[in-house]
């Protein structure tokens, strides 16, 4: 028996067919990053860089089995979850992270598209906030999603903080709140890790690839996760290997719309690590 394995990060997310975002950035991300990527889907989508066609559910039991598989065998040493369109899913995921024991999870809300229209039902918010919250080790949402969360809208970086914590009261141990919407040439994401508070500024990048950005910096902390860093330095690291991608990515034109960042602008070779409990 081998006495090494590599750090193994479960997908738990929806399929984009144009390769950006869900768990194709996922897994481009999780490569990027030296660890190991699996999958479990939760939903197959026909979109491209201009918008989204058709939407296919799959069932929640096969969901529940995809976990399983991957677990019982291959391990997993961290989880980053994507959009769960309706409540049975979340359970599904909520009773797969007890059963399973998961101890390093990333929730990237993913409530509110784009273009500003909510993309599931008010009440699987409150199974989210509730089923999975307590369980998940960071939750990252961006401004929409906080102020769908909170019910109003945040606008400002002197809102951050607050924010941060009154989702945290909601029952999540960790909030990244992201800034990314703010106005100005000058972006803020904030940390709030049980009472630690970390904030990182930097300028605006220009580019109209931003597809699956958000899906892109989950993948990234779950990574850090996997390699065992703290939840903060995870944090940062994710960030910058997102600016990079960003900008590795900015001067191509790649389909009609909003292009995918640059996954591989600087890739790592898969790390090994020592096997057993991580």
């Amino acid at each position: 028996m081998s006495s090494q394995t590599y750090a193994r990060v479960l997908s738990i997310a929806g399929s984009d067919s144009g390769g950006g975002a869900g768990i194709q950035a996922d897994l481009k991300t999780i490569a990027a990053l030296g660890c190991y990527g699996m999958t479990a889907i939760t939903a197959i989508t026909a979109q491209n860089t201009r918008g989204v066609r058709a939407i296919q559910a799959l069932p929640p039991e096969l969901l529940a089995s995809q976990i399983d598989a991957v677990a019982e065998d291959i391990g997993v040493d961290a989880v980053k979850i994507g959009m769960l369109h309706n409540a049975e899913v979340v359970r599904v995921v909520a009773d797969a992270i007890r059963r399973h024991r998961f101890a390093r999870v990333v929730l990237d809300p993913v409530m509110v598209a784009t273009s500003g229209d909510k993309l599931i039902a008010e009440e699987t918010v409150d199974v989210i906030v509730r089923e999975l919250f307590p369980l998940v080790t960071v939750i990252t949402p961006n401004l929409d999603e906080a102020g769908w969360l909170l019910g109003r809208t945040l606008s400002a970086r002197e809102q951050l903080e607050p924010a941060a914590r009154e989702l945290q009261v909601l029952g999540t141990p960790a909030v990244l709140l992201k800034g990314g919407h703010l106005p100005g040439e000058e972006l803020t994401d904030l940390l709030l890790d049980g009472p630690h508070l970390q904030q990182w500024t930097a300028s605006r990048i220009a580019s109209r690839n931003t597809h699956g950005t958000g899906c892109t910096l989950s993948s990234a902390i779950a990574c850090g996760l996997a390699l065992g860093e703290p939840l903060g330095a995870a944090v940062e690291q994710a960030r910058a290997y997102v600016r990079e991608a960003l900008q590795g990515g900015a001067d191509v034109a790649l389909g009609g719309g909003h292009g995918p960042l640059n996954h591989g602008v600087r890739p790592r070779a898969l790390m090994k690590r020592p096997a057993g409990p991580h």
